[in-house]
């Protein structure tokens, strides 16, 4: 076989191959929009109340009480954070007031696509909570990149946390050698998976917090398909750099801490365990648990979890 009658096949395998995914696609995107239509009954009813901040509606959820109101701020990306979270704090609603903020670009609420700044999202927060008639102190409950919202709400606000409970939070020197650029071509990378509708595939049952009913993982794959990886996402990443500025830029703050922490390997580029122990020797009360386990800790060992903060909140 001469080399022209090669390169004519391998130029008509090449192009059956880009008709065939050009084709996938058009499929998957007509399926998922068929399927969103379907979906639509689903969202009709927020989970939390729905308040109202700079034009746009915020989704809080509470339930519970007690003289303790831990407060539940997710990690950058998680499409549907009442739902996310609900593993651990369905353990703990019988003895404590919980909250669930659903920040905008999350959940229910609306996405705004403007500036993600830290003190924007901070002001928002607070300012939903006084509406919603929540009052403080707060333990906050930070998972992932909410972490650097804590650590700055203990430093502009004091005496309105009480604790900082981590869920494999970041700390600022998770920061200090990390790709950014790597993450946000993936950030760019999910976006059209959403738009195409590849995301559902992503949001199988499997993968989907295994304490929710068949409904609730109904419920979080319609907000998925709707609500991973936005613009208010993408522009809370490109405001990391400058919270942890701002954070630097002032004192530790020395509230009572527990810090539980995955294996690590899902948070690549960092010393993951190293910065928290850091971190921690110089609080006054600050503790840190390994887990065994992936990034969403509360989504893995709830129970556990569960029993340590019961601890670390009775003493």
């Amino acid at each position: 076989m001469n080399m022209k009658k090669i390169i004519k096949i391998s130029g008509i395998v090449i192009l059956v191959v880009i008709i065939v995914l050009v084709l996938s696609l058009a499929v998957i995107c007509v399926y998922n929009r068929i399927k969103m239509k379907q979906e639509e009954p689903l969202l009709e009813k927020p989970l939390g109340k729905m308040i109202e901040i700079d034009g746009h509606r915020m989704c809080v959820y509470e339930e519970g009480k007690g003289e303790h109101t831990l407060l539940f701020l997710s990690g950058s990306g998680t499409a549907a954070p009442i739902l996310d979270f609900k593993s651990l704090y369905s353990l703990l609603a019988d003895d404590y007031h919980i909250v669930v903020i659903e920040k905008f670009g999350y959940g229910f609420s609306d996405v705004v696509d403007d500036e993600r700044s830290f003190d924007t999202i901070l002001r928002q927060d607070r300012e939903a909570l006084e509406k919603a008639g929540i009052k403080g102190p707060f333990v906050l409950c930070p998972h992932s990149m909410s972490g650097l919202e804590s650590i700055m709400w203990a430093q502009d606000h004091p005496d309105e946390v009480e604790a900082i409970i981590g869920l494999d939070m970041v700390l600022p020197r998770t920061y200090d050698d990390f790709d950014f650029e790597g993450v946000f071509r993936y950030e760019k990378l999910a976006a059209f998976a959403r738009e195409m509708g590849i995301v559902r595939f992503y949001y199988s049952d499997s993968s989907l917090p295994s304490a929710l009913s068949k409904e609730e993982k109904e419920l979080y794959r319609a907000i998925a398909c709707r609500k991973a990886v936005n613009i208010d996402i993408i522009n809370e990443g490109i405001s990391i750099t400058g919270a942890v500025g701002e954070i630097d830029s002032k004192p530790k703050p020395d509230v009572p801490m527990l810090m539980f922490l995955s294996d690590g390997t899902e948070i690549k580029g960092t010393n993951w365990a190293e910065n928290h122990y850091d971190y921690a020797s110089d609080l006054t009360d600050a503790r840190v648990i390994e887990l065994d386990c992936g990034h969403y800790v509360h989504n893995f060992r709830q129970d556990e979890i569960a029993k340590e903060i019961r601890e670390f909140i009775g003493k």
